[in-house]
């Protein structure tokens, strides 16, 4: 027969392992493709950065090598942005057809 209080820890155990398995996956990545030509590929960041909830772009050359990778924070805004659209607006100048992988949280 099983004591009141192992019932107790038992229910508590998996309370605790219920509630890691839903935070493990609400945190799990989406990855998103699109295929953009090379003169909408800054209009088509700087969109993905509007949405808010984008971790990371990886921007790829139509042979599939990647060409430059942003990671992006919660707290990246406006000047720190900057540098980062320079880059991105250098790489769309140098490809004809790219491919944006986007890392969603």
């Amino acid at each position: 027969m099983v004591d009141s209080n192992t019932t107790k820890k038992v229910k508590r155990t998996a309370s605790k392992a219920t509630r890691k398995a839903k935070e493990t996956i609400k945190n799990i990545s989406e990855n998103e493709t699109f295929k953009v030509e090379g003169e909408k590929v800054l209009g088509k960041v700087k969109e993905l950065i509007k949405e808010g909830n984008v971790r990371r772009i990886i921007i790829k050359d139509k042979k599939g090598k990647e060409i430059i990778q942003v990671p992006l924070t919660f707290g990246l805004l406006g000047a720190a942005l900057a540098p980062m659209l320079a880059a991105v607006g250098a790489v769309a100048a140098l490809v004809t057809e790219c491919t944006i992988t986007v890392e969603r949280r």
